[in-house]
């Protein structure tokens, strides 16, 4: 910003995209991912921690120890907003078929009502990264 700009702001930040269930975008993904996309299945908002996105991650490699022959996708990730908008890079599709999700979601949501479960406030990549690393399953 110059100097003139500081004291008559005539520029306006673009405003990011708004999330909509059943978009599929582009994120920064981890090296050799990069055909790797998430799809926003659920939206949700609650009061005292704002809004958290339920996403599925698609076409990943994944090497996790209790999975031999690696994962390709995952589909329930809860994520806080603000975590997924420093992820998303590029929209891909604004209305796309959504995965399997419910089951996963279900179990998160039963165990978060019993405080037993949270949501993910780091980038997709380390997500990726968490689970290649198998260290959940252990507690």
């Amino acid at each position: 910003m110059s100097l003139f700009n500081l004291f008559n702001k005539t520029e306006k930040e673009t405003p990011p995209p708004a999330y909509k269930v059943a978009q599929e975008w582009h994120y920064h993904t981890r090296p050799g991912e990069e055909e790797s996309t998430l799809k926003i299945t659920k939206i949700e908002y609650y009061t005292g921690v704002g809004c958290i996105i339920h996403i599925a991650i698609l076409n990943v490699n994944i090497q996790n120890p209790q999975h031999p022959n690696g994962l390709k996708e995952i589909l329930h990730i809860p994520i806080a907003e603000v975590a997924l908008r420093k992820s998303t890079t590029k929209l891909k599709d604004d209305r796309c078929e959504l995965p399997d999700y419910e089951f996963g979601f279900v179990h998160w949501k039963n165990l978060y009502d019993e405080e037993k479960a949270g949501y993910f406030d780091t980038p997709v990549h380390e997500i990726v990264n968490y689970l290649e690393s198998g260290t959940f399953e252990n507690n």
